[in-house]
Formats: C-alpha cells, structure tokens, sequence
C-alpha cells in the first residue's frame, strides 16, 4: 500500500528478535510498519510466532533484541507500555485470559472504569460497546457460563469499551458459528480503526482485511502479498473420498 509522504506508522517493529528459553528463537529480526486506517490480516502455521509478536508489541513479552516504536515514540521500559495499552486493544487468543468479571456488564465496563470514567460513564460506554455487537441481552449474563463464541464477542465489546486507536485481534473467529462470524467479519470491516488480525480462515481476511501476509521462519513476508480465491468445480467420483493433485 502506497502511503502518504506526511504518513508515519502506529506500529513500528526493526530487528525484532525473540525466544523462550531453551528454545530456538521464535522471531527473528523481524521489521514490519503498520500505518494508520490498514487493515492488515496475517497468516503462519501454529507456533510461527503470530502470538508471540502481539505480546511483545503489547510490551507484554520483551524481545531478545530490536526497537519497538509506538505512535512515534520508543518502546522498551514497562512504564513506556503503560501508556500504550491504552491505545491499543489485543484480542486474546483465549477468551478466558480476558474475561474476569463475575457478569458481562461488570467485565464490559472495567475498562472504561479504570480510564477514568465515572461508573455511571463506564455502564453508558459498556452498553454502547455491547449493543454495537448485537449483545445488549447479555448485560447479566454470568460471564464464566457463556459459550465460547459469545465468550469470543464479549471480549471484543471488552477492548471497544476502552476505545482504542489500533487492535491486535487474534484468532477473533474461534468457536464462532457461520452466522456469528459473517456478523462479526461485517462489524470489524465497519470499524474505522486500524488492526493486525490474525486468522487461518481465508474468507474472513478477505471480509475484514485490506492486504494479508504470511508469517515464516520468524519473518513477515511484507514482499509476498497473499491472494485469495475460491474455485467451484465438479467431481465425476461423487461421494467416493478422494484427493486433488
């Protein structure tokens, strides 16, 4: 994508390396820029890193060696992620790992409250963020009793309540129905942000994503933009099992 001469990126990521201990590295002088109102989908095999690269933007993990720069200014102290967390929202690949309040509303409006908010201006913002995604019916819900998709929507209202500039959305399709996830694919393209979002599901990304890259061998390939296509085609075996060539 072609940006602006006066454009400069939200997320800015040189050299950035990372590994478990005892392990081989996961990230391995990665560089990638995302700039403001992209819509970027990325796609790796499971253990490729895609987790891991959200959790050290979000200053949750620190990287073994490179330089992360936030809205223009350097990341690298805990104090410098503080700040930060509040303008972007990650979408746990687990649900459970954001969900903590004992009922929707409360875990809705815990964001808005520990900005600042009045509990009054927390319930409002909450409820607008639940209504947004068709969960207004949910506010008494008892959180740790929801499904795993409706737990998957009420993380989402979680991180909107907060009204963040950028998202990290990971995995946001699991243990969706079909028609969950064309309602969900519609809200996101709706949402005039920019986000990285992680996805094995080809459909989606092509609903919610402006340009989509794979992720190998600790890299993103920002040079191989993926296309996506589907194909309609008959078989002459029927219902026989077999295989495509």
């Amino acid at each position: 994508m072609e940006h602006d001469a006066q454009s400069h990126p939200i997320i800015s990521l040189r050299d950035i390396s990372f590994a478990y201990p005892g392990r081989p590295p996961v990230l391995k002088n990665l560089d990638f820029d995302l700039y403001p109102q992209e819509r970027v989908g990325l796609v790796a095999p499971n253990g490729s890193g895609k987790t891991t690269l959200f959790h050290v933007i979000m200053g949750l993990l620190k990287p073994t060696g490179g330089a992360i720069t936030l809205f223009g200014q350097p990341a690298e102290k805990e104090a410098d992620f503080v700040a930060i967390r509040r303008r972007i929202g990650l979408l746990f690949q687990d649900a459970d790992d954001q969900l903590f309040s004992p009922t929707v509303l409360e875990d809705v409006a815990f964001g808005p409250l520990n900005l600042g908010h009045s509990r009054d201006e927390a319930i409002a913002v909450a409820r607008r963020a639940l209504d947004r995604l068709g969960l207004s019916e949910f506010e008494d819900r008892i959180t740790f009793r929801l499904s795993g998709g409706e737990k998957r929507l009420v993380s989402l209202a979680t991180i909107l309540a907060m009204e963040p500039e950028v998202l990290l959305l990971d995995e946001p399709t699991t243990g969706l129905d079909d028609r969950t996830r064309e309602t969900l694919a519609g809200l996101i393209a709706d949402l005039d942000l920019a986000y990285i979002l992680i996805s094995h599901n080809t459909r989606f990304l092509e609903q919610t994503t402006d340009m989509t890259y794979s992720m190998e061998d600790g890299h993103i390939k920002t040079d191989e933009l993926l296309q996506f296509h589907e194909h309609v085609h008959a078989h002459p075996h029927g219902r026989i099992p077999h295989q495509h060539d």
